[in-house]
């Protein structure tokens, strides 16, 4: 990891080993680019790569790493550092088990490690199981809890971003009803805090505005159809600019996103989750990317699940962790250089 002109090593979890993330890792290494913005190292299980390259690219070769620096990084071999031995009993296609499901929160944690102790630039995830992750005896929701334990990080939030894209939650997964009980003015100001800090530091985009999504319908047409623009949003970005922020709004969501998509702001922040995954996933459905903002690491993921109904078939599609190596690749050259 020294030097100034060596491209960041990025540490490739494998997800669930029974879901796509092998066949998708696979798929995203026979691409050149991936090699010219960065380093990609595997960590995963031997057995189940091996099956996903015999069935997708039987020229490509696997190289054992048992450190990142141990890594070849050339196209046409992927760099394997082992984290699990899997019996076959537990690489059956959309089965999960104990076994499989701690082997995949353990090459995320090995991944944690590494970034942590400046051995690797950042991660990228493939997509994990909450049901693995359950029956492994880990009770977390998904990856971004996980990480911020991990990394003792007490404010954090989810971007998904596709190009220029950019959407930054405030709730992420609750009923449509607690939504408005867990928006305060408190917290929506740490959040444009993070956000501007994130999108500064990580994407270069220090002074563009954030555009904030009211929550009702109209920005509430002065109270008409809701209050929480009025008692909390509003008063929010206007804490937030007289602290030197660029934060504007609230817009009514039903333009704000097409007045994004024209390059008016770095990123929306979005009340609640489908309000900023509909036109995200509209846009870029097979190319999102998930990005953890507040994390002492870099940590970008693919912006879809396991597709068990897909795993083994070939058919899954790379697009979504090629976009987010390459961010993460871009993020690691902004936060430390070329390294």
């Amino acid at each position: 990891m020294t030097g100034s002109t060596v491209k960041p090593i990025l540490a490739l979890t494998m997800g669930d080993p029974v879901g796509v993330g092998p066949e998708i890792i696979v798929k995203a290494l026979v691409d050149a680019r991936i090699y010219q913005v960065c380093r990609p190292l595997v960590l995963g299980d031997l057995s189940a790569l091996e099956r996903a390259r015999l069935a997708l690219d039987p020229a490509l070769k696997i190289h054992l790493a048992d450190r990142p620096a141990a890594g070849r990084y050339q196209l046409g071999t992927i760099d394997l550092m082992p984290g699990s031995q899997l019996a076959p009993a537990d690489l059956k296609y959309g089965r999960p088990t104990p076994a499989s499901g701690a082997a995949m929160v353990g090459y995320i944690l090995t991944a944690i490690d590494l970034a942590l102790a400046h051995r690797v630039a950042g991660l990228v995830t493939a997509p994990i199981s909450k049901i693995s992750m359950k029956l492994s005896g880990y009770d977390y929701p998904g990856h971004t809890e996980l990480l911020a334990e991990k990394t003792k990080t007490a404010e954090f939030a989810m971007m998904l971003a596709g190009g220029e894209f950019r959407v930054i939650l405030v709730t992420i997964h609750c009923a449509l009803s607690e939504v408005p009980k867990k928006i305060t003015q408190e917290g929506l100001v740490r959040l444009f805090h993070l956000a501007a800090r994130a999108l500064d530091r990580d994407f270069g985009l220090a002074g563009v505005p954030l555009g904030v999504a009211a929550l009702n319908p109209h920005a509430s047409e002065d109270g008409m159809f809701g209050r929480e623009e009025e008692s909390i949003i509003i008063p929010a970005v206007k804490e937030a600019q007289a602290a030197g922020l660029a934060v504007e709004g609230p817009f009514p969501a039903d333009t704000l996103f097409w007045r994004h998509s024209q390059g008016e702001f770095a990123a929306i922040i979005c009340m609640y989750h489908d309000q900023g995954l509909i036109p995200l996933k509209l846009l870029h459905f097979m190319d999102g990317v998930n990005v953890t903002l507040g994390l002492p690491i870099i940590r970008t993921s693919v912006d879809h699940g396991t597709a068990y109904n897909l795993a083994g078939t070939g058919k899954a599609s790379p697009d979504s962790l090629k976009a987010a190596i390459v961010m993460a690749a871009e993020m690691a050259k902004r936060r430390f250089g070329e390294r």
